[in-house]
C-alpha cells in the first residue's frame, strides 16, 4: 500500500503513477511519496533545499532494472531520477525535484572478500567505515579517506570520486575501483573494468546502450587526446566528473570507470563495486607542529613534505578552538599541550605510517631532527612555535577523529551567520597554496566575513567556509559574488574550483573550466541519458538547449527558513541550525549517536530528519500566520477542560484520515528515545529531546494524548504513596493479565516493580539522616566538611532502593558523612513527553529545595545519570542560573582524596557500560569512574557500546518494544552474552540495568555496588 501523501498536483500525479507502476511490476523495495520522507531528503550538507516528488529505496539490483526500464516508457520519460547514498554532499549533488533513489537502506552488503588478491566486492550502499570494520580482521582497509567516513556510502564516494586525508599516498576513489556494475537507463547492466583493445573491440560491437557509450567515449579519447592532455590540470585531485584524462590507463587499457567515477549519478545507477584494498599500516604517529600564523603553516607544509610523511593536514585557530569547546577534546587534549607565551594560530598534523617500529621512528626522526635544529631565526621565518608527537594507531585515530568532527563544528559558530560550504574545496598546485590563500583571505576580508579553514595542504586542497546568514537576502547575494571571484582565482593559480567534493550545483562553472571539451561531455551525457532524466543540471547537459543549474537559481534553505518568524526560530533554536552534515547517520552500532536511526534505517527517525520536519512544520504554521511560540503560551493559559471538545473533534477527524502534516512530524518524534546523544555528538548540537517536547506540547494542545503519557508523567508523583503499599502496586502490575490490560489500555509493558523496602527504616538501620536545615545545623565543622547530600530520583529510590542504600554504605566506608535529600519529583518524564507547564512547576519546586540545601555549602550528588544531568540541561533552560548544581556521583568522588581507603578493598577487575546521556553529554565523567577505581586499587575498563534501547520509559511503551529490543541486539547483546564478560560487567544507568534484566535476565551492579562488594571490612 502506497502511503497517503500531503497533496496531489499535476506533477505529483505523474510521479504517483510512476510509483504505482513500480509496485505493479514487482518493485521489492520501499516506495515513499509521503511528505515526511520528501522533506527529510530535500536537503544534504549544502546550502540548498529542493523538495523531491518521492523517495524509493531499492532492495536489489533487479529493483534498479525495473526503475530504469520503466523510466524509458513514453509516459514516464520526463520523470527525473537522482541516486543518493549518505546524502553528505556539500554541493547539492543528490538533491532533486524528481524521485530520490536511495540505495543505502537495503543495498549495503559485502558480497565477497578476497584476502589473497586484496579486493572486495560490495553493494554500493555500504558505508565506508562499515566496510573497513569488516576488512580489519583481514588486516586490510579501503584507503580513500574523508571526514564523513562513518556515514558516507561507497556509492557516494564513487559518484563524487571522493578523497581526503592521505590522497598524495593513496590517491582518489577511482584509483581503487577495479570493476563497477551499473544499471543504465534502458535497463541494461554495464559491467565495466579496464580492458585491452581486443575486449574493447567486443564492447564496441555491442548493440545495446553499453555499446553506444563505449564507442562514443573511446572515440572522444582518440580524437581529442592532445586537447585533453593540455586541458586537464596535473593535480593530485585532478578533475572530478567525466574524467577524460584517465580513459586510458598507464598500461594503455580502456577504462570506462574513469567516466563513471565522479559522475554524480548523472549516467546510471552504480549498484556494485569491486574495490582494491590495502594492508593496514601496522604503526603510525602524528607530529603536531604549532604555528603563530596560519599562513606560515601553509607555507611550511611544502618544507615539511621533504621529510617524506604520509600526509599533512592543516587546521586554523578557529577550527581548533571549536574543537576545544566540544566533547571530542577530552580524547585528544593531551596531544596538544599549550605553548607558554604563544597564541597558536595554526597546526600542521604530519602523519607517518610504517610496517615496523624502526621505519616509523626513522620517518619521524627525519622531521623532528629538522624541527629540533631550529634556531631563533628559523623559528621566526617559519612561524613554528614547537611540536608534540602522538604515537600509536589509537592516538592517531583519536586526533583524526577530532579533525573529522572539526569539519562539522564549523557550522556551530555563534550567531546566525555560520560558516557554510559553497567554495570549500578549491585545489591548486601545493607550491602555490600559500599565495592562493593569501588572496582568498583578502577576498573574504574585503566582504568583512569571518571564516574557518582546514584542509590537505600536501595536495594543495584547502576547505574554506565563509560565515553567512542565508536567511538575510542581502548576505545571500554574496554566494554569487564570492563564487565568481574564487572561480577566477583558482584559474589564475592553475587550479580547480572543485578539488574534492564534486560539482553538484556548482557545475555551472564546468563550461568555463572544460572550455572546448565541454561539448564532448555533453555527448557523453546524451549517450547515457538521452532524456536528461538522471540528476539533471549537474556536470553536463545532453545538448546546448538545456542549461546547467546555477548557484543562485536553486532554492536555498535560507529562502525557506526566512519564512519562519524570528521569535519562533529562536524559540526552536535547538533544531533550526541543523546543516545536514549527517553525523547522525553514523553506521556504528557501538556508537551512541541516534539509536532510533540505527534500528529503523529510516531517515525520518534521525536528528537530521526530525530537525528537517520541525523546520518544515514551523514554516507551514508561519505561512498560515500561526506563531508556534505564542500558541504554546496560549495553550498553557487555556482551561484544559474547556479545550477538550475541540481536541476530541480533531482526534476523531485524525482517525477518519483527515490529513495534517503534524501527524507525520509526530510519528517521527514518537520514535525518539530522548537519550540526548544528539546533543553531545552532533557538531551543531542539535537537541531533539528539547524541541520534541515543545512540539508535543503544541501537538497535544490540538489532539488528545494517549493514556500512557499521563501514566508516565504522574509516575514520580504517585510513587511516594504507592511505596507505602507496595503489595498493592506490585499486585496490580505483576500478573500477566494485568500486564496485558496495561499494554492494551495504557500502552505500557514490562513495568518495573517496587522493591518494597521502607526507606525511612532502612536509613535508620545504616545510620544515615535526611538532609534538612535542622539536621545540617547539628553538624560541627569537621562533620560538615565530610558531608555529601545524595539527591534522590524516582527510579533508584523506588525500583532499586538497594542501590541507594549501598551507595550510602560505601560513602560511609570511604569516610564521608552521607545525607539523603528528601524526595521531590525531578520532572524529567514530564519534559520528555511535552508536559512543559507541569515540568516548569516541578523544576521550580525541586530547585527551591535543592538550592536551599546547596546553600549550606554541602555538595549535592546524584546516582542516576539521566535524571542528574537534567539539572544542567532541562533545568538550565527553565531556571537559568537558578538551576541547582548537582554533580554525578563519580564527578564528586574523583575530586576527593581516597588514598586512605585504598587498603580497605580487595582488587577487582570490571568493565563499564556507561549510560548514553552520561557518555555523550558528560564525557569526562566516564574517566572519573576510572579515576575513582584506580584510587581504590581497582581496575575498570570502559567498553564501547551504543544504546541499550530502554532510555527511561521508552522501552516500556508498547509501541516501542520491538525497536527497543532491536537496539539492544545491535550492541549490548553481544557484550552481555560474551562468556568472558560474565560477572565482570557494571552499568551506570537504571534503564540499562533494567533492559539487561528484562531481555537477558541478568542483574548488572552499579559501579558503586561493585566497590562495596570489594570491601574487606
Amino acid at each position: 500500500m502506497i502511503p497517503r501523501i500531503r497533496e496531489t498536483s499535476p506533477v505529483q500525479s505523474v510521479y504517483l503513477a510512476f510509483i504505482e507502476a513500480l509496485q505493479d511490476r514487482g518493485f521489492a523495495g520501499d516506495l515513499n511519496p509521503d511528505y515526511a520522507n520528501r522533506t527529510v531528503l530535500a536537503t544534504d550538507n549544502s546550502i540548498y533545499q529542493v523538495l523531491p516528488q518521492g523517495v524509493v529505496y531499492p532492495r536489489n539490483i533487479n529493483d534498479l532494472v525495473i526503475l530504469a526500464q520503466l523510466s524509458e516508457r513514453d509516459e514516464f520519460n520526463q520523470v527525473v531520477l537522482s541516486p543518493r547514498g549518505g546524502g553528505t554532499g556539500t554541493n547539492g549533488q543528490s538533491l532533486t525535484d524528481g524521485l530520490v533513489v536511495d540505495i543505502s537502506r537495503h543495498m549495503n552488503q559485502i558480497l565477497e572478500i578476497n584476502e589473497a588478491e586484496r579486493w572486495v566486492r560490495v553493494q554500493t550502499g555500504m558505508v565506508k567505515d562499515q566496510l573497513n570494520a569488516a576488512l580489519k580482521p583481514y588486516g586490510l582497509f579501503f584507503a580513500p579517506e574523508l571526514s564523513t567516513s562513518n556515514r558516507a556510502t561507497i556509492g557516494g564516494m564513487i559518484n563524487t570520486d571522493a578523497s581526503g586525508q592521505g590522497s598524495c599516498l593513496y590517491g582518489k576513489t577511482r584509483d581503487h575501483v577495479l570493476e563497477l556494475k551499473t544499471v543504465l537507463l534502458d535497463g541494461s547492466v554495464c559491467d565495466s573494468a579496464p580492458v585491452d583493445d581486443t575486449a574493447l573491440a567486443a564492447l564496441r560491437d555491442r548493440t545495446d546502450r553499453v555499446g553506444d557509450v563505449v564507442r562514443l567515449v573511446d572515440d572522444i579519447q582518440r580524437q581529442h587526446a592532445a586537447l585533453i592532455d593540455a586541458k586537464f590540470p596535473k593535480l593530485n585531485r585532478c578533475l572530478t566528473g567525466y574524467d577524460l584524462a584517465h580513459i586510458r590507463t598507464d598500461e594503455g587499457e580502456f577504462n570506462l570507470n574513469s567516466v563513471l567515477c565522479g559522475s554524480e549519478g548523472t549516467l546510471g545507477f552504480i549498484a556494485e563495486a569491486k574495490l582494491n584494498v590495502l594492508p593496514i599500516p601496522k604503526y603510525s604517529a602524528l607530529v603536531n607542529v604549532n604555528y603563530r600564523d596560519f599562513n606560515a603553516a601553509l607555507r611550511d607544509a611544502t618544507e615539511l613534505m621533504k621529510a617524506g610523511p604520509t600526509s599533512i593536514e592543516t587546521v586554523d585557530s578557529k577550527v581548533l578552538n571549536l574543537a576545544m569547546n566540544d566533547i571530542v577534546w577530552h580524547s585528544v587534549s593531551e596531544f596538544f599541550p599549550p605553548v607558554p607565551g604563544e597564541d597558536i594560530k595554526g597546526i600542521n598534523l604530519v602523519e607517518y605510517t610504517a610496517d615496523s617500529d624502526e621505519a616509523l621512528a626513522e620517518g619521524i626522526k627525519r622531521l623532528t631532527d629538522t624541527l629540533d635544529a631550529m634556531n631563533d631565526s628559523v623559528r621566526e621565518s617559519t612561524g613554528r612555535i614547537g611540536y608534540s608527537v602522538a604515537m600509536g594507531n589509537a592516538a592517531v585515530g583519536k586526533i583524526w577523529g577530532m579533525r573529522k568532527k572539526a569539519v562539522g563544528l564549523l557550522g556551530n559558530a555563534k550567531g546566525e551567520a555560520r560558516p557554510i560550504p559553497f567554495v570549500e574545496d578549491t585545489a591548486v598546485p601545493p607550491e602555490h597554496l600559500a599565495d592562493f590563500i593569501l588572496e582568498f583571505r583578502a577576498l573574504l576580508d574585503s566582504h568583512n566575513l569571518a571564516y574557518g579553514m582546514f584542509g590537505h595542504v600536501d595536495a594543495g586542497v584547502l576547505h574554506v567556509r565563509p560565515a553567512i546568514d542565508m536567511k538575510d537576502p542581502e548576505q545571500e547575494k554574496l554566494v554569487r559574488v564570492i563564487s565568481d571571484q574564487v572561480a577566477d582565482l583558482t584559474q589564475k593559480y592553475h587550479g580547480l574550483l572543485w578539488g574534492e567534493h564534486g560539482k553538484g550545483v556548482r557545475s555551472e562553472y564546468a563550461p568555463k573550466f572544460f572550455g572546448e571539451l565541454y561539448p564532448q561531455l555533453q555527448k557523453i551525457k546524451a549517450a547515457f541519458d538521452p532524456y536528461n532524466q538522471l540528476n539533471p543540471g549537474k556536470i553536463a547537459t545532453p545538448n546546448a538547449e538545456i542549461s546547467l543549474l546555477s548557484i543562485d537559481g536553486v532554492t536555498t534553505r535560507g529562502q525557506q527558513d526566512r519564512k519562519i518568524a524570528v521569535e519562533v526560530w529562536e524559540g526552536y533554536a535547538e533544531g533550526m541550525h541543523c546543516n545536514g552534515n549527517g553525523a547522525c547517520f553514523n553506521w556504528n552500532p557501538n556508537d551512541a549517536m541516534c539509536p532510533s536511526y540505527k534500528a529503523t534505517r529510516e531517515r525520518i527517525h534521525s536528528p537530521k530528519g526530525r530537525s528537517s520536519l520541525v523546520r518544515e512544520w514551523l514554516k507551514q504554521l508561519s505561512e498560515r500566520e500561526v506563531n508556534a511560540v505564542q500558541e504554546a503560551k496560549a495553550n498553557r493559559e487555556r482551561n484544559a477542560v474547556l479545550s477538550l471538545p475541540a481536541r476530541i473533534k480533531n482526534t476523531i477527524n485524525k482517525k477518519r484520515g483527515q490529513y495534517d502534516f503534524s501527524h507525520e512530524v509526530n510519528e517521527s518524534m514518537q520514535g525518539c528515545l530522548a537519550c540526548k546523544s544528539c546533543v553531545g555528538q552532533c557538531p551543531i548540537k542539535v537537541d531533539v529531546p528539547e524541541f520534541r517536547s515543545k512540539f508535543l506540547e503544541l501537538y497535544y494542545g490540538r489532539y488528545l494524548r494517549p493514556l500512557k503519557d499521563y501514566f508516565i508523567g504522574a509516575l514520580e508523583y504517585i510513587m511516594p504513596t504507592m511505596v507505602r503499599v507496595p503489595w498493592l502496586y506490585n499486585g496490580v502490575m505483576k500478573p500477566k493479565i494485568s500486564q496485558k490490560m496495561l499494554a492494551k489500555v495504557a500502552g505500557m509493558v514490562d513495568s518495573p516493580l517496587l522493591t518494597g523496602v521502607d526507606l525511612d527504616k532502612a536509613l535508620r538501620d545504616v545510620n544515615v539522616r535526611y538532609a534538612s536545615a535542622q539536621n545540617i545545623a547539628t553538624l560541627n565543622a569537621e562533620q560538615k566538611a565530610k558531608t555529601v547530600i545524595v539527591v534522590q530520583d524516582a527510579f533508584t529510590s523506588y525500583f532499586e532502593t538497594e542501590l541507594v542504600l549501598d551507595s550510602l554504605k560505601l560513602l560511609k566506608i570511604l569516610g564521608f558523612n552521607p545525607m539523603l535529600a528528601p524526595f521531590k519529583p525531578n520532572g524529567k518524564p514530564l519534559h520528555v513527553h511535552g508536559f512543559l507547564k507541569a515540568f516548569a512547576k516541578a523544576a521550580n519546586n525541586n530547585a527551591a529545595m535543592l538550592n536551599a540545601l546547596a546553600g549550606t555549602g554541602i555538595s549535592l550528588v546524584g546516582l542516576e545519570p539521566s535524571m542528574t544531568l537534567a539539572y544542567r540541561s532541562e533545568y538550565q533552560k527553565v531556571l537559568g542560573d537558578k538551576a541547582p548544581k548537582v554533580a554525578l556521583i563519580q564527578e564528586w568522588l574523583a575530586a576527593q582524596d581516597l588514598t586512605e581507603a585504598t587498603a580497605l578493598f580487595a582488587k577487582s577487575d570490571y568493565k563499564l557500560l556507561a549510560h548514553c546521556t552520561e557518555k555523550t553529554n558528560a564525557a569526562a565523567s566516564i574517566k572519573d569512574w576510572q579515576t575513582v577505581y584506580v584510587a581504590l586499587g581497582q581496575e575498570l575498563s570502559v567498553l564501547e557500546t551504543g544504546c541499550c534501547g530502554m532510555a527511561g520509559t521508552y522501552g516500556h511503551e508498547a509501541a516501542n518494544v520491538a525497536t527497543s529490543k532491536k537496539i539492544f541486539s545491535q550492541s549490548w547483546e553481544a557484550v552481555v552474552t560474551e562468556p568472558a564478560n560474565s560477572g565482570k560487567l557494571t552499568a551506570t544507568g537504571y534503564s540499562c540495568r533494567s533492559q539487561v534484566k528484562r531481555i537477558q535476565d541478568q542483574r548488572l551492579p552499579h559501579p558503586l555496588q561493585v566497590l562495596l562488594g570489594s570491601y574487606q571490612g
